[in-house]
Formats: structure tokens, sequence, C-alpha cells
């Protein structure tokens, strides 16, 4: 089983949570690190999406779970214990990918020194 690297960006990676708690733990904390959205596979073979909101360790997996809000709008959040998830998958898309500060601050810059209106205020999503 391969370990989720600290460093690497889990887009599009699917990991088998299996009953190693250790590793379960550790690809959670990624999927909470994760600005996109993941589908866990529960124990019962059920499948929920979503964005990864929140995560409550316990002293051990048994009593920790995560909150995570549905890709569906208008769906209630959805509580999961760690020992329910059997398989977690990162979308293959991370919505904040290139929207960091410094990008932010060199578009700026370039539409200042081309002579073009640049505001402070945050892009809209069309």
């Amino acid at each position: 089983m391969p370990e989720p690297a600290a460093a690497a960006s889990p887009v599009g990676q699917t990991y088998d949570l299996g009953e190693d708690a250790a590793f379960a733990t550790q690809a959670i904390e990624k999927a909470f690190d994760f600005r996109g959205d993941v589908t866990l596979t529960l124990g019962d073979g059920r499948t929920v999406s979503g964005y990864l909101f929140d995560r409550q360790r316990g002293r051990g997996s048994a009593d920790s779970f995560i909150r995570l809000m549905p890709s569906i709008p208008g769906e209630p959040n959805i509580k999961v214990a760690y020992t329910d998830i059997r398989r977690l998958a990162f979308s293959d898309r991370d919505p904040a990918a290139g929207k960091s500060f410094e990008t932010w601050v060199k578009k700026y810059v370039e539409k200042k020194l081309a002579g073009e209106k640049a505001s402070i205020e945050s892009e809209t999503l069309d």
C-alpha cells in the first residue's frame, strides 16, 4: 500500500484504506488539507462526494470522524466515522490551483503596467 506523500498533490489519487488505522489517518489528513472534493466509499458500499471541511480525532479511529459538505447543493452535511471509510478518492481538479497570493499580485502588476484597470477586488466566477 503506497504511503500518501506529504508534499505531492493528491489530485486524482485514490487510497484504499483497509484496516490500517495509521494509513487511514494520514490519508484523511491529506484530504482535510485538499482544496477540492473527495469521494468516499463507505463500508456498506455507498459513496459520498464533497468537500471535507472538518475532522475530529478521538483517542482512536473508532471514535474519530470527518464532516463532509456534499457536492449536491442543498444536501445536509454528512458525518462519517473514520472506521466507515474504505476508499478515499481525490477529485481530478484543485479549484484553488494557480490562485495563490503571488499569482494574484503578478496579474495585478501586469495589468497596471499594461495600463489596464486593476482592482483589489476578487475576481468573479462566470
